[in-house]
């Protein structure tokens, strides 16, 4: 059923239903962001402004009939904090369940625990971290935070008594290096850890300008890292962790059947 036209199984659907986003544009900078391309693809800016926040003025609060997502096209910085934590809070207010996803910066991850202290039981934090070397991550995630940051923020939220889970998506490092960040972050993961293939990266590299040769020799790099057979024995060294679940990629790999949002499986 291979071809059979995928709905609902992949990318930010595999976590929510809904999404929220109130800033255009993302001053972390990632290579390989899916959101840049599709805004460059839909001309709403260049790749060399990208980086520019630009907040959306004039959204609506709606109540969605399941978790939302936010942010999913841009992250949570010290910039638009500003911006990004009033939306957050209406959206609780509202009554909303919020799956808040973020590479984090633990100033924000502070300021953002002390705020929505009285909505703990509504919020999900999913921190994004795809290497333990923070080096690999500043190579393909110039202005986010390093590695350690990124821990210590997943530590400190946890502390604070909230819902906590990571996404190692993309992987960014070797799988033997996945599995020390793995190990790592499990003791302080309340829900799970999300693990997913980098996805459709060279298209989206060269639309946001960012294919050079040591990029596409790292490109090579995943090629072998991430072979099926890699893939299958680190699902096999896993696939009992109740904690430790997979993206889109690694089911179609391993053989996981994927849901449709008519009910059918791929």
């Amino acid at each position: 059923m291979a071809n059979q036209k995928m709905s609902g199984a992949y990318g930010t659907r595999e976590w929510a239903e809904h999404t929220d986003n109130v800033i255009l544009g993302c001053a972390h900078h990632c290579k390989y962001c899916y959101a840049c391309t599709m805004a460059v693809m839909y001309g709403r800016v260049t790749a060399a402004n990208w980086t520019n926040e630009v907040p959306r003025q004039g959204k609506t609060v709606k109540l969605f009939s399941s978790r939302a997502m936010i942010p999913s096209t841009h992250d949570i910085t010290p910039q638009n904090i500003s911006v990004v934590l009033p939306r957050i809070l209406e959206l609780l207010r509202a009554g909303n369940t919020l799956l808040i996803v973020s590479k984090p910066h633990l100033e924000c991850v502070k300021e953002l625990c002390a705020r929505l202290s009285q909505y703990k039981d509504k919020v999900l934090f999913r921190f994004t971290v795809g290497s333990p070397d923070s080096d690999v991550l500043k190579f393909w995630e110039p202005n986010a935070p390093s590695c350690e940051e990124r821990l210590e923020a997943l530590k400190y939220a946890f502390g604070e008594g909230y819902q906590t889970s990571l996404s190692i998506e993309p992987m960014l490092d070797t799988l033997e290096n996945i599995k020390v960040l793995i190990s790592r972050a499990i003791p302080f993961i309340t829900d799970a850890i999300w693990v997913g293939k980098p996805n459709a990266l060279i298209p989206r590299l060269k639309i946001n300008g960012a294919y050079d040769p040591d990029t596409a020799a790292r490109v090579q790099q995943f090629e072998a890292w991430y072979s099926d057979d890699n893939i299958r024995a680190m699902y096999q060294e896993f696939k009992d962790n109740g904690k430790i679940k997979w993206k889109e990629s690694i089911k179609r790999v391993v053989g996981i059947k994927i849901p449709t949002e008519k009910g059918l499986d791929m």
